[in-house]
Parts: structure tokens; C-alpha cells; sequence
């Protein structure tokens, strides 16, 4: 039960959080990048300033759902994939497990029986009674 639960807030966090990055994604404006390391003379930093919020288009909204069904797909068609091929792997353990759970549940009731009438009876010790004062 505790696994469990711990594994759902698990689950429950991720969730949040790439429910949390999508909308950032739709929030956020696309701030064009200067990947360049090289100062130019003459030439002031840009001062920093309030990003005007830009709205998503129907087609970049479109296509962001379309990357984030897809990434889906693929991670679950890969799980699928893997559990697939260890299905017989899992199923053959649980054969042989089983098999040998009556292997041995045979051989403790076979001693069972055949050690019960070969025991030579011993003596049996008497024990003092506790006497009551």
C-alpha cells in the first residue's frame, strides 16, 4: 500500500511538472538567442527590457501537442516492446518456480510419511509438574 502510494505521488509529480512546462512553453514569449562569444567594438550590450507576451499560433499550439503525443507514443511503444520480449522470460520463471514449490511440497509429505513409521518411539522424559504453593 505504501509503495503504491509513494509510486502515484510519483507519478502525480511528473505529471505536474510536464503540465507545468507545457504551459510555460505556451506563456513565454520566443526570445531570439545570440550564441555568439565574440564582442563586437562600437557596439552596446542591449539594454534588458519587458518581453511583450506573444500569443501562440494554432499551428505552433498544433504542433506542440503533436510533439509531446508523439514522445508519448514512442515511450510506451517502447515499453510495451521490452515487456514483450521478456514475457516468456517471466512466464518461464513462474513455470519453474512452480514446479519446484511441488517438487518440494512432494518430498515433505513422501518424508512425512515414511519417516513417521521408521522413528524408533523413544522414551519419553517426564518432566516435573509445577506444584502450585
Amino acid at each position: 500500500m505504501r509503495q503504491s502510494r509513494h509510486q502515484e505521488d510519483h507519478q502525480g509529480k511528473i505529471f505536474y511538472e510536464l503540465s507545468a512546462l507545457v504551459l510555460n512553453i505556451l506563456r513565454s514569449p520566443s526570445t531570439p538567442v545570440d550564441f555568439s562569444d565574440e564582442i563586437r567594438p562600437g557596439r552596446c550590450p542591449p539594454e534588458r527590457t519587458e518581453p511583450v507576451m506573444q500569443q501562440i499560433t494554432p499551428a505552433g499550439f498544433a504542433s506542440l501537442l503533436l510533439g509531446v503525443s508523439l514522445t508519448l507514443m514512442l515511450s510506451g511503444s517502447v515499453t510495451f516492446f521490452i515487456g514483450f520480449m521478456l514475457m516468456p522470460w517471466v512466464l518461464g520463471l513462474v513455470m519453474f518456480l512452480y514446479f519446484v514449490g511441488m517438487v518440494s511440497s512432494i518430498s515433505m509429505i513422501g518424508r512425512a510419511i515414511l519417516c513417521y513409521g521408521s522413528s524408533p518411539s523413544s522414551p519419553r522424559k517426564d518432566v516435573p509438574s509445577w506444584k502450585l504453593l
